[in-house]
């Protein structure tokens, strides 16, 4: 931020003692730009043709590159791997099974209310 900070007050300097637009090349250079976030939701633009890591109600996760989304987080996602996770009891032993199933999807449109979690993909 401080760095953004004195870029912009250089550009104003700049501006008022030489009557011009044009901004310190030097300074231009060597300062990096930050998108500015306004929301939460804003990162995930960053994210724009990346692969995601998208965690679901009813234990579902994708993983696909994020094609599109909106404010209500619906994606359009790409070369997409679902794996549903269900769990059952054994009635004789009465342990927990756990069971995955895992599918490949070209395209896929993901509902928002359906999304707990968005992040870059999970290595595993």
């Amino acid at each position: 931020r401080g760095s953004g900070c004195q870029f912009m007050a250089s550009c104003i300097t700049h501006f008022y003692t030489n009557n011009t637009a044009t901004p310190d090349t030097a300074l231009l250079r060597r300062t990096r730009v930050i998108p500015i976030m306004e929301e939460p939701v804003d990162l995930i633009r960053l994210s724009i043709d990346e692969r995601v890591y998208i965690k679901c109600r009813g234990d579902r996760e994708l993983r696909g590159k994020l094609h599109a989304y909106d404010q209500h987080l619906n994606m359009v996602l790409g070369e997409v791997e679902e794996t549903v996770t269900t769990t059952e009891i054994d009635p004789e032993t009465e342990e927990s099974i756990v069971k995955r199933s895992i599918r490949r999807v070209d395209m896929l449109f993901v509902r928002g209310d359906i999304v707990i979690l968005v992040s870059p993909p999970l290595r595993t």
